[in-house]
């Protein structure tokens, strides 16, 4: 039996070429989190935490630089200092937090890729945010609208990404003050997953909603929301005015928001994990109350971007330990409050697809599972700190999130699944190969990873002793080459450009 294997596996040279076929490229529905969700600490710890943070709103106070945000808050019973510090009793953040939904339905273009943003229900987005784009082909580059393109076809093409994300990468040969228009456009275009509106002004994200409104209607979005948009805190504690302009803008809209402060320990927060987290959990909390004071029932997701720095050099390290337990932290602290959780992802301080970025995208990836993130933003084509994304880890990490799925499915006890009819059926030394039992789940008893080598060491010089990141560059291209644009309404597309020419003509003149 081995003689006839290595006979087999010394013949003619195979070449091992991506799926591209339809089985490839179906989608997988959105997994519910079928296992325990891990409690870094018990109720006490949390309850200390959250204790704290109200003493950080209530005696030190978050600044919030809007003028209307500042006359909002003072109506609502808010108490604002001259320098625009904005401190809340502890009664406040009870009553307004209550208000927030504790899960929500995103629409998206196609009925059956909506998405659930809480509860159970895990959302894998990718990256969101940098200015450059890598592949083994043309290396590390500035990222332009056609890279924005690509990555928005991988992702409507990826059966384990449930949503289309935001700003995947900055499209730099696009104006600044109209890129927006053409990203929103593109989500719409090129997939049809649920996507993320602008946040870079409140005029951005009023295109945004008017492109929603275009696509779904406006009676519809206000229902359910179409759009899931990023505000970020800009630790420490503070709230610009174009952040709160866009929040303010989505919460009227009843648009959903995720309400995330952005926190480097050591730099922006303490170095330990419990002022970190007691700080971020404060920043959080009070951009949620805000969002509810705008609008009472608004969608909101509790939000925690964490990461350390290296105090030798001062750059942001991912997949330190201590990130990992302050994502705990978080997550139970949402779940204490009953919010929607957002956090990421397939995190890497690596340049490049290799060993480093596999080992950081675990160490950050595995805890967002087992902590039940609900939307994980980053969860696929992470790089360089967030300022890259890799078109081979794109597909890389895709990968990972199929493992995860088949991950979160848990263990199947039922009678089936113990099989004793197959176990009477194999003598002693025998093997279950060609049972009836393992014929009837043989294609979807185990996850198989394509782009993973699973052949002896002769197999793989012959097949062209190709790495995880040169299988991952067939792998991507094939996948853009036999992308099929979904159908869209011709009616609805020249709606949507009319709205975007007559909106660009406004901005730039």
């Amino acid at each position: 039996m081995k003689q006839e294997g290595r006979r087999r596996r010394s013949g003619k040279r195979r070449e091992r070429t991506p799926r591209t076929d339809a089985a490839s490229v179906a989608r997988m529905v959105q997994p519910l989190h079928n296992l325990p969700v891990y409690d870094l600490v018990d109720e006490e710890a949390i309850e200390v935490i959250h204790q704290t943070s109200l003493r950080i709103l209530s005696e030190i106070g978050i600044a919030f630089y809007d003028d209307e945000a500042l006359a909002i808050l003072r109506q609502h019973g808010a108490v604002i200092d001259d320098t625009s510090v904005v401190r809340f009793d502890p009664e406040l953040v009870d009553e307004y937090i209550t208000k927030a939904p504790n899960q929500f339905t995103q629409l998206a273009r196609n009925p059956a890729n909506k998405v659930v943003i809480g509860g159970q229900h895990m959302c894998f987005a990718p990256v969101y945010g940098p200015p450059y784009v890598v592949d083994l082909d043309r290396g590390r580059r500035e990222s332009k609208l056609a890279d924005f393109q690509n990555f928005v076809r991988l992702a409507h093409m990826s059966p384990v990404i449930h949503h289309s994300g935001g700003t995947i990468v900055e499209p730099t040969d696009e104006p600044v003050t109209t890129r927006h228009l053409d990203m929103i456009f593109s989500h719409i275009k090129y997939g049809d997953k649920p996507f993320m509106g602008s946040v870079t002004s409140a005029e951005n994200a009023a295109d945004s909603v008017a492109l929603a409104e275009i696509l779904f209607g406006v009676e519809q979005i206000r229902e359910q929301p179409a759009l899931l948009s990023l505000i970020n805190i800009s630790s420490p504690r503070r709230l610009d005015d174009r952040m709160l302009g866009a929040l303010k803008v989505y919460a009227r809209a009843n648009q959903a928001t995720i309400i995330t402060p952005f926190v480097l320990s050591g730099a922006m927060a303490p170095v330990t994990v419990a002022g970190t987290v007691a700080q971020l959990n404060a920043e959080a909390l009070a951009g949620i109350v805000f969002a509810q004071m705008v609008r009472a029932g608004a969608p909101v997701v509790y939000g925690s971007f964490q990461t350390t720095i290296d105090l030798q050099s001062g750059a942001p390290v991912f997949g330190a330990p201590e990130s990992q337990l302050s994502l705990y932290l978080s997550a139970q602290l949402a779940r204490r409050y009953g919010l929607p959780f957002r956090s990421g992802g397939m995190f890497a301080s690596s340049k490049i697809a290799d060993v480093q970025a596999g080992y950081e995208s675990i160490m950050a990836m595995l805890p967002a599972v087992m902590a039940r993130v609900n939307f994980i933003l980053h969860a696929a084509g992470w790089l360089e700190n967030g300022l890259a994304a890799g078109y081979e880890k794109f597909v890389l990490d895709c990968e990972l999130l199929g493992m995860f799925h088949k991950y979160l499915q848990g263990v199947d006890i039922s009678e089936e699944a113990f099989a004793l009819d197959s176990i009477r059926t194999v003598e002693p030394g025998g093997h279950h190969l060609g049972t009836e039992h393992t014929m009837n789940h043989f294609r979807t008893a185990f996850y198989r990873a394509e782009l993973f080598d699973y052949n002896s060491a002769e197999q793989w010089v012959i097949d062209g002793a190709k790495d995880g990141a040169q299988r991952a560059n067939e792998k991507y291209k094939q996948l853009l080459k036999v992308y099929e644009k979904p159908p869209l309404d011709p009616a609805v597309e020249e709606a949507l450009l009319d709205f975007i020419t007559r909106r660009k003509h406004e901005i730039q003149n």
